[in-house]
């Protein structure tokens, strides 16, 4: 009753925003995002006769990371008709907690490890559904590469499944790393009292087939485009809300005005923000080095990745 998985973190092309019910993690619409590669979470679980306990990153859980984690495996446990106590460890090989989305492959690996240490055999997309209540970002790292959240109307319609893609031999993403705590849980909770979020429901339903036929067609600049429009709408929404959450920084300015640079002098780039203010830059894969090289000019730590794959079992385990 032991099994580890890996995951790939997402970036949040159309992103989501708000929770509609915080349990179950259920948004007000669908979303779509994209898995980056190389960066990884490696998740081991095993079941015994022990009490539940968790350490990330070779720390103990706090008492919210716990209840998070009890949120993904009780279900699974419960489905399993087991009461033995589990044993998770989980690492990142990158830094988290500053907007790269390690919830999202922390709560997907775990997910899978999780249905794979008891035996269930369930698809992926049902493995999604799990992942979910952990974070829902985590739903689409479980399907991997470009993949859609439907945000359903109950727990059982509320899964991720893989797109069609053109793109994946494509397109490149630099992250240019803007470290700052970021604030999902408070941006998400606090949303709706921002007076445009009613507008962004009715722009997200055109918004997101667009985004579903760019990766079809194998599109690179009209995903970035659209990730840059959908990220500006977003942290609009956040800057208006009660609680007037502005979660960039200087340095995320500064790569938002080279990155327009760079697109005027001919090389096509866009930049995209999830909750953070760490900054994505989605270009052609063959430019991924150049705007690296440019972005580092300024001072700030970057990172080349490439689109990544479902979550997957493998055999080296961490415990």
């Amino acid at each position: 009753m032991k099994a580890s998985a890996t995951a790939h973190p997402i970036q949040g092309l159309i992103k989501y925003h708000g929770l509609r019910d915080e349990v179950l993690r259920l948004p007000y619409h669908d979303s779509i995002s994209v898995c980056t590669a190389p960066l990884l979470t490696r998740t081991t679980v095993e079941f015994g006769s022990w009490k539940d306990r968790a350490e990330i990153d070779g720390s103990p859980a706090g008492e919210r990371e716990m209840e998070r984690i009890m949120s993904v495996v009780d279900p699974l446990r419960g489905m399993a008709g087991t009461d033995l106590g589990v044993r998770v460890a989980s690492v990142n090989d990158f830094q988290s907690n500053i907007g790269l989305g390690a919830s999202s492959s922390g709560f997907a690996a775990l997910a899978l490890a999780t249905a794979t240490a008891l035996d269930l055999d369930l698809l992926m997309e049902e493995v999604s559904r799990f992942a979910r209540r952990g974070a829902g970002s985590a739903s689409r790292a479980v399907t991997g590469g470009f993949s859609r959240w439907f945000s359903g109307t109950d727990d059982g319609s509320s899964y991720s499944s893989r797109l069609a893609s053109g793109l994946d031999d494509r397109m490149g993403m630099l992250i240019a790393i803007v470290p700052a705590m970021k604030f999902t849980d408070t941006a998400h909770r606090e949303v709706v009292s921002s007076p445009f979020f009613r507008a962004r429901l009715e722009y997200v339903k055109g918004a997101l087939e667009e985004m579903e036929e760019a990766i079809l067609q194998g599109d690179v600049d009209g995903v970035g485009e659209l990730a840059e429009r959908d990220t500006l709408l977003l942290h609009g929404i956040t800057m208006t809300g009660e609680e007037r959450l502005i979660l960039w920084r200087p340095d995320t300015l500064r790569i938002i005005l080279e990155v327009k640079r760079m697109f005027e002098e001919g090389i096509h780039c866009h930049f995209s923000i999830d909750t953070g203010a760490t900054v994505y830059i989605n270009c052609h894969l063959r430019d991924l080095h150049e705007v690296g090289s440019r972005i580092s000019e300024l001072g700030i730590e970057v990172i080349e990745c490439r689109v990544g794959g479902e979550a997957r079992t493998v055999e080296d385990h961490l415990f």
